[in-house]
């Protein structure tokens, strides 16, 4: 068993480095070790795995992942965070494999190993841009589990139809199927944040929806589709498309109704569009 800090600790750590978290970069730790075993074994790691963590802070969660994961590397921006969680991994995890990138997870291009899963407690502010830059930049990863505001692991996990159904929801699940894996009380974390958080996992899907000029393309239709969500699909897809009699061909192309709205769309049926508009331009 990993030695997993505690409320004392966290508090006595960051006291020793004079660091307080910051709004800036989204921190909240978290203080509890039986909350830090709960999230790793929603994770479902079979303890095979090279685990990617975003923004471990003092290790938290970190200690939690060494426990059960093959291997650990961990992406932190913060210059004491970074400075410092080496040693205590060295101090309360001694043997385990684990690698320290000091840089900015949106910049990050490579990584020592292939990462198989991801597993993080996100900072509020960059979450779901930094969830999908590594799902863009990592086709290694499988699976993975994201601590994040629950707001946000609502619509990240929302299907078609739902009112918080959107950007994120269908940005995700052009690489893996989603679901909400349970809820954190805010009491667990320090300092205490003003909302709610809640678990969501994901897994990789077995065969991708298509190439990488198709997800740009889908990824295009997506933030039109969304940026007037009230509007019908003729209507918010006209800027897109050139023009609203346009933008009717290409859904009758794709064989969807020019008056359905983009909550009602799967990710399949955005891919349809985007292909249909691909074929156009390639025929003309």
């Amino acid at each position: 068993m990993v030695d997993l800090l505690g409320a004392v600790d966290v508090r006595e750590l960051a006291a020793r480095l004079d660091v307080m978290p910051t709004k800036k970069l989204g921190q909240n730790f978290v203080t509890d070790p039986n909350t830090i075993r709960r999230i790793v074994a929603a994770a479902k790691l079979t303890g095979t795995e090279t685990v990617v963590e975003i923004g471990p802070g003092l290790g938290s969660l970190t200690l939690g992942l060494l426990e059960v994961a093959r291997k650990v590397i961990a992406v932190e921006i913060d210059p004491k965070m970074a400075a410092a969680l080496e040693a205590t991994i060295a101090t309360r995890a001694a043997g385990k494999d684990f690698t320290l990138i000091h840089q900015d997870a949106l910049q990050i291009e490579t990584l020592p190993d292939a990462p198989d899963a991801l597993v993080a407690n996100l900072p509020y502010n960059i979450s779901v841009p930094v969830l999908l830059h590594f799902l863009e930049t990592f086709e290694s990863l499988r699976f993975g589990l994201v601590l994040v505001q629950a707001e946000v692991a609502h619509r990240l996990a929302a299907q078609p139809g739902s009112k918080v159904y959107g950007v994120p929801s269908a940005k995700l699940a052009w690489y893996a199927e989603s679901a909400l894996a349970g809820n954190v009380s805010r009491n667990i974390f320090w300092p205490v944040p003003n909302v709610d958080s809640a678990l969501c996992y994901f897994a990789k899907r077995a065969k991708p929806l298509g190439d990488e000029q198709l997800r740009l393309a889908t990824f295009a239709v997506i933030d039109a589709a969304f940026s007037q969500r009230r509007k019908t699909l003729r209507q918010a897809l006209a800027s897109w498309a050139g023009s609203p009699d346009s933008a009717e061909r290409l859904l009758r192309a794709a064989g969807i109704d020019p008056q359905a709205r983009g909550e009602a769309l799967a990710v399949e049926q955005f891919v349809a569009i985007a292909r249909a508009d691909l074929a156009e331009k390639a025929a003309a």
